[in-house]
């Protein structure tokens, strides 16, 4: 189910993985009850992509990671929309990281949460998911925290399937993910893995703007299909 890949040619960028991607969401392509929801921000314009090539909406879906203080990019959580918490128990145990500390960052990351929810829809309501299949994109798989939050979050919208698409994650993450979501779709699963920037020619930081852009001209054509 989760075959292994040596790939050792990298993704020119975003753009060109959510291609790839699409191609793997084929059998979602023309239903009406598929959304695909980016995780913010270097996964919308994958999500962008799989959205118009399969013909569905496209939302946000805000998941923001709890890092641990000392070493911001080692995810000892995260947090995402409807008041969902993940933790890393083995990273707060090794980091030695105390409840005002993990409170302190949760706090931080919710406001930040909340100002994107209100930045990235322009005052659009989010797309609503009961009865629908969700598709959470991202730009790839680390260690799956802010995945895990994304699922466990959707879930509580009642869709009748969450799927998580990914272009490239580290094997394990995408093995462990299966146990959460109905189904797991890692189009590479590199070893050795190491970082999702590494299978990225151009991994630079989308911003804000890009975001916006990307959602507006999406919610302009409210299918997901390419003009």
């Amino acid at each position: 189910m989760f075959p292994y890949s040596t790939r050792t040619e990298r993704f020119s960028d975003r753009v060109e993985a959510g291609r790839v991607l699409a191609k793997r969401l084929k059998a979602y392509a023309g239903r009406s009850d598929v959304v695909v929801l980016a995780l913010p921000r270097g996964g919308v314009p994958v999500a962008a992509e799989v959205a118009a090539d399969i013909g569905a909406p496209l939302d946000v879906f805000v998941v923001r990671k709890l890092g641990v203080p000392f070493q911001p990019e080692l995810a000892m959580g995260a947090i995402a929309s409807g008041g969902v918490r993940v933790l890393n128990d083995d990273v707060i145990a090794a980091a030695q990281i105390t409840s005002p500390m993990l409170e302190s960052a949760t706090r931080i990351e919710q406001r930040e949460l909340e100002r994107r929810e209100r930045a990235y829809r322009n005052g659009r309501p989010a797309v609503p998911l009961k009865d629908k299949v969700a598709i959470l994109v991202d730009d790839g798989l680390a260690t799956g925290s802010t995945m895990r939050a994304a699922v466990e979050a959707v879930r509580r919208l009642q869709p009748s399937r969450v799927v998580v698409a990914v272009p490239v994650g580290a094997p394990e993450t995408c093995h462990g993910l299966a146990q959460s979501a109905d189904e797991v779709i890692c189009v590479e699963m590199p070893v050795p893995f190491s970082a999702v920037g590494l299978w990225y020619e151009d991994f630079s930081q989308t911003t804000d703007d890009e975001v916006r852009t990307l959602l507006d001209a999406a919610a302009r054509t409210p299918t997901g299909a390419r003009p």
